[in-house]
């Protein structure tokens, strides 16, 4: 099986007014991921996504495309270490180590089509589902955050995670709001995204304790390994981070430095299907726990749910429940959330085909001219919508 040419498609979604929801970046007006369509020499398709700059996934792709031209691409492994070799100079973290990422998923596609399993089967998995978690709860009223996580319960979940960062008053009403409103069966996560000092993470630590709070995700800049380390001791909540984190060399430096309990490397950034499967095998070995993010496409999604399905270590994949296009009609069949568990195809390869519809509709003309406006995690151009302001702790 060579390689023929790899398309890369990037997709654009601006929500109502620009107005979609608001969290600790600010109120965010737009969304944007990449589609990554492998073509071989035998008129087969592999389809990945990568969560990055599309302008930079493009000019990666396009890149790689031209050296893999006629490589036999059944090897995934050592494709990838083609690829990372060749990117070595501008890459190993950020666009182009997820670009490739992105090609390794659509090859992890393609080899489950050749010999015609399932990829999660492919990687040891016994079950076609795995657990999953509805993620959103972004900032809005306490009395909204109730209605939101009953209605996540509603469609058959049952864990979600919620948004903190707003202030100190807001952060633990609204833990305790959620809790009220879900019970004290059901898991909540909670993403302080990154707005913590370590003293401040430590007493709202005892906030997600008394709640039961399931993880304590991101409270600190994904640099300051030394605040991670130290709280993760002090804390009576599980520590999670890594969805800023590239490669192994990254998540080995999370594990050496004892920094989290667990990982949530992801296949649409971290470096593929491959390299995820490398941090769920190192944290096997240090016996902690895997949780991908996917925040992206239903792409990603389904990908990370592959490594999830076959992993003993792995908790729990992400699935974006903030009105999102790319997750919720991206498929032309749509991710089907039965009794908390991500369903997964019995088809040959991800199980997945694109809504055609949906691609053509929500394209981008040109992928190096992304409109100004703040993208979830991304932000181009002039701000149309200022960050949040300095955080209020209590006095």
């Amino acid at each position: 099986m060579k390689l023929d040419h790899i398309e890369c498609i990037n997709l654009l979604f601006d929500y109502p007014r620009r107005h979609g929801f608001e969290s600790s970046g600010g109120i965010t007006t737009s969304r944007v991921t990449s589609l990554i369509l492998v073509h071989t020499d035998r008129g087969e398709i592999g389809i990945g996504s990568v969560y990055s700059h599309p302008g930079m996934v493009q000019l990666v792709v396009q890149q790689l495309s031209a050296l893999l031209r006629g490589h036999d691409v059944s090897d995934v492994e050592a494709v990838w270490e083609k690829m990372y070799g060749w990117t070595r100079w501008f890459g190993r973290k950020g666009a182009a180590m997820s670009a490739l990422g992105g090609i390794d998923v659509a090859l992890w596609d393609l080899r489950g089509k050749a010999l015609r399993k399932p990829v999660w089967k492919l990687l040891g998995g016994l079950e076609a589902s795995c657990p999953a978690y509805a993620s959103a709860l972004l900032w809005n009223s306490f009395d909204g955050l109730a209605a939101e996580a009953v209605g996540h319960l509603e469609r058959g979940f049952r864990r979600m995670k919620m948004r903190l960062g707003k202030d100190e008053e807001y952060d633990t009403g609204a833990v305790q709001a959620v809790r009220r409103a879900i019970g004290p069966e059901h898991d909540l996560m909670c993403d302080a995204s990154m707005r913590y000092h370590l003293t401040l993470a430590r007493r709202i630590g005892r906030t997600l304790a008394d709640n039961r709070a399931f993880w304590f995700e991101e409270p600190f800049q994904p640099e300051d390994l030394d605040s991670f380390a130290a709280l993760r001791s002090t804390v009576r909540v599980p520590v999670a981070a890594g969805e800023n984190e590239f490669g192994t060399q990254g998540f080995r430096e999370l594990i050496e430095r004892r920094a989290v309990d667990i990982l949530q490397a992801d296949a649409s950034r971290c470096g593929g299907i491959t390299e995820v499967r490398r941090v769920a095998d190192m944290v096997a070995k240090a016996g902690l726990k895997l949780a991908p993010h996917s925040w992206s496409d239903a792409v990603a999604i389904v990908a990370n749910a592959q490594v999830v399905a076959s992993t003993p270590e792995a908790l729990t994949v992400e699935v974006d429940q903030t009105g999102n296009p790319f997750v919720d009609d991206l498929l032309l069949e749509p991710l089907k959330i039965k009794e908390g568990r991500l369903q997964l195809s019995h088809a040959p390869g991800l199980g997945i085909e694109l809504n055609p519809q949906t691609v053509a509709r929500l394209r981008m003309a040109d992928s190096l001219s992304v409109p100004d406006g703040r993208y979830s995690d991304m932000v181009f151009g002039q701000l149309e919508t200022l960050p949040a302001g300095p955080y209020r702790e209590r006095t």
